[in-house]
């Protein structure tokens, strides 16, 4: 293939200045092409594609957690084919629900059920036997700690486990928060489009489509996920997983992400003041997703920009928290989320009793100055990326491109060595 040598040709250059000048003249005409085609996208659209009928639906991607078979329900839960308690008895007296009969339909089938929460609960206690977190992230401000840490299975994207403590803050304010898409579309500029398309009303569980904004040179993609959430005093367990949906017809744009699991644990701790009161909330989120982009470069996306997306809920957080306290209407969906499966804590307890699955390590970040940064491959790698994602369905394959972007990264390595 031509296309190959020439870029193997442009490898053997004697220094990386060489190697970039190289590189950026390979890639003029693509370049050239790219922003032509967007002046011209602009300058000239048909009727039919106008942004008053235009519909952007931006979501999360899905994956199915792991579930274990079994025959019988553990005691401790609620059995979901027991007779439940009627809708209004989950929800404060004060409060007001829609009828449904106007809204979503109602959920005939739980897509999430017991063996979700096992299998989260496994995850929170770092029982799931699974590979060693290593961390790869800790900051803080002043009134929000987090840190972040990445694993990777032998099939499967990258999994990502958070730890996030929230000052001031309560276990039913962030379960409202992160259930209710009504507001989060308020303060989260990648989601324009949330909507619930089944419901049901005796455990709360929800069947969402979001539609996520990509940058420029990527698609948009699309989510369809179920959520559920368990109660156990005032600790919660949500699951969300990605599930399918008949009733929503796939298209090629966005493109629809199939593979998507992002669910959490919240509980009250003890504040940084050391005053002994529970005044702050820890979160526990484990995500994972395959969005159609290569995991070494989702990955390196991911380390790039989640600080930023941390500092951007911690603010949605505080707008949700001044919008309560201003006794603004609670929406639907947050009052959905108020609906949960009630468990028995000490049956969660009694699990660890009878764990028989080795315990995860954790791998903690060495200390490092984060301005020491290899620029070169910095560059490499983010250019690679665009690239990638420009050329979707191009003659050159993302993988090969990566490949070659981590080749330039380590000649740049050899070329300005670290102190």
């Amino acid at each position: 293939m031509v296309l190959v040598e020439e870029f193997f040709e442009i490898l053997e250059r004697p220094t990386i200045g060489a190697v970039f000048v190289e590189i950026m003249v390979f890639l003029g005409p693509v370049w050239i092409a790219f922003l032509l085609g967007i002046t011209v996208g602009w300058i000239w659209k048909p009727k039919w594609a106008a942004w008053k009928n235009c519909k952007f639906d931006f979501s999360l991607p899905s994956s199915p957690s792991a579930s274990v078979p079994s025959t019988s329900k553990p005691q401790g839960f609620h059995s979901d084919e027991a007779p439940t308690p009627s809708f209004a008895s989950y929800v404060d007296a004060g409060s007001e629900i829609e009828q449904f009969d106007s809204g979503p339909s109602r959920l005939n089938t739980l897509p999430i059920s017991d063996e979700d929460l096992d299998h989260l609960w496994h995850l929170v206690e770092r029982k799931d036997g699974g590979p060693t977190w290593k961390q790869m992230m800790d900051h803080s401000t002043s009134n929000m700690s987090y840190q972040a840490w990445q694993r990777h299975l032998e099939t499967g994207p990258p999994q990502y486990c958070s730890r996030t403590v929230y000052e001031d803050a309560t276990p039913e304010l962030l379960r409202d928060f992160f259930g209710d898409d009504e507001f989060r579309v308020k303060w989260d500029d990648m989601l324009v489009h949330a909507e619930t398309v089944e419901e049901c009303p005796t455990t709360g569980t929800m069947v969402v489509h979001w539609v996520r904004k990509f940058p420029f040179f990527c698609s948009d993609r699309e989510y369809i996920f179920a959520r559920r959430i368990w109660e156990a005093g005032r600790s919660y367990y949500c699951v969300t997983k990605g599930v399918p949906c008949p009733n929503i017809s796939r298209k090629d744009k966005p493109r629809r992400v199939d593979l998507y699991y992002s669910s959490w644990f919240i509980q009250a701790v003890e504040s940084r003041e050391g005053n002994g009161q529970l005044t702050a909330c820890e979160v526990l989120l484990f995500h994972h997703e395959d969005m159609g982009i290569p995991w070494e470069i989702a990955k390196f996306g991911v380390r790039q920009g989640m600080w930023g997306a941390v500092r951007k809920i911690e603010r949605g957080l505080r707008s949700y928290q001044r919008s309560r306290a201003s006794n603004a209407k609670i929406s639907h969906c947050a009052l959905m989320a108020q609906v949960n499966t009630k468990i028995d804590p000490e049956y969660l307890k009694s699990m660890d009793g009878n764990e028989e699955s080795s315990g995860t390590e954790i791998e903690v970040l060495p200390a490092k100055c984060e301005g020491n940064i290899n620029i070169p491959k910095l560059l490499i790698i983010g250019g690679a990326l665009v690239v990638a994602c420009t050329l979707d369905q191009g003659i050159i394959p993302k993988t090969f491109l990566f490949n070659v972007a981590k080749r330039f990264g380590n000649i740049g390595k050899k070329a300005s060595p670290r102190p």
